[in-house]
């Protein structure tokens, strides 16, 4: 089962159009394929780099939809050893994609395997950047769903969860 498409899924019985913001270190293979040729639904995702880095076979920056769905997939995938400013770069690009679809909700799988010292990033997400995150995600003005994903550093995921929710809800 996958939780964020299970919610996309019942909130399109009531929302026209849905998004998906992924910010797991690990692309979301099966939802883009859920996904893939549909119109209604927005997934964008932002991970590690695909090349050398699971799920290996998705998460491509070419990989953009098929049939009424293309165009509604989006892939920001960032190199081994990406900074939190690179990270942020691309929730911008994530903000403008997420503009231009309109959505009437958002689903957030958020991964706080981004945190810079957990042991599957390969990137460099602050204590302080999952603070940011949230007042990015607040900013964004949509309802929201937030679906806990990875997050490995056991000893952190309390203070990035309530940093991001002071960010979001401030």
């Amino acid at each position: 089962l996958n939780n964020a498409a299970i919610a996309a899924q019942v909130l399109r019985g009531k929302y026209a159009k849905v998004a998906v913001l992924d910010t797991d270190m690990h692309h979301g293979q099966g939802i883009q394929e859920i996904f893939y040729d549909r119109d209604d639904v927005l997934y964008v995702s932002i991970h590690g780099d695909p090349t050398n880095f699971y799920p290996v076979v998705a998460g491509f920056d070419d990989e953009t939809g098929t049939a009424a769905g293309t165009g509604f997939n989006l892939n920001l995938p960032m190199a081994h050893g990406a900074s939190e400013a690179d990270f942020f770069a691309c929730m911008d690009q994530a903000a403008a994609a997420l503009r231009d679809f309109a959505p009437d909700v958002l689903v957030l799988s958020l991964g706080f395997d981004i945190y810079e010292n957990d042991p599957q990033s390969k990137v460099a997400v602050s204590h302080e950047g999952f603070h940011l995150l949230g007042q990015r995600i607040k900013a964004l003005g949509l309802p929201c769903v937030v679906v806990q994903e990875g997050g490995y550093d056991i000893a952190t995921l309390d203070e990035n969860a309530t940093r991001f929710f002071t960010g979001l809800t401030a």
